[in-house]
C-alpha cells in the first residue's frame, strides 16, 4: 500500500509539472517592437492589421515590419488565436490565398524567440511576438496589448 501511495504521488507531481510546462509553452506570449516605435501600448486590432498586412504602418505613420514565429510553435498558435482570431492553419490558408491571387506575401517566419528579437531589433518599425518567458534585453521594447 505504501508503495502504491509513493507511485501515485510521483504520478501526481509529474502530471502537475507537465501541465504547468504545457500551459507556459502553449499560451504565454509578449508582443515586442523596435525601440524606435513610440508606443508602449497597441490595440489587438492594430497588431492584427499589421500582422495580416492589411496595414503597412502603425497609427502614427511609422512603417511597420512584422515577423512571425515558425508555424509549429505553440506560442504562434496562442498568438494567432488570441490576436489574429484564427488558428495558425487558418492564417496559413489566408496567406496561401493572398499569394495565389498575387496580393501579398506573409511576414517572414523565424524559428526561435532569439531570431524574432534580432529581427525586431534590426528593423525600425519591427513588430513580433515571443514566448512570455523569453529574455528580450534592451534591444527591443515589450508593448502592452489592449482591446
Amino acid at each position: 500500500m505504501k508503495k502504491f501511495i509513493v507511485v501515485l504521488s510521483a504520478v501526481a507531481i509529474l502530471t502537475l509539472w507537465n501541465a504547468s510546462f504545457t500551459a507556459e509553452a502553449a499560451g504565454g506570449y509578449k508582443v515586442i517592437v523596435n525601440p524606435s516605435v513610440s508606443f508602449s501600448r497597441l490595440s489587438k486590432d492594430e497588431v492584427q492589421r499589421i500582422m495580416m498586412k492589411k496595414a503597412s504602418k502603425f497609427s502614427d505613420g511609422t512603417k511597420a515590419d512584422p515577423v512571425d514565429l515558425h508555424p509549429d510553435s505553440p506560442v504562434r498558435e496562442a498568438f494567432s488565436q488570441d490576436v489574429l482570431g484564427r488558428s495558425t492553419s487558418g492564417v496559413k490558408n489566408f496567406w496561401q490565398r493572398q499569394i495565389f491571387s498575387g496580393k501579398n506575401v506573409p511576414p517572414p517566419e523565424l524559428p526561435s524567440d532569439a531570431d524574432v528579437v534580432a529581427f525586431v531589433a534590426a528593423n525600425p518599425g519591427g513588430l513580433g511576438y515571443v514566448s512570455e518567458g523569453a529574455q528580450v534585453g534592451s534591444s527591443v521594447k515589450v508593448v502592452t496589448l489592449v482591446e
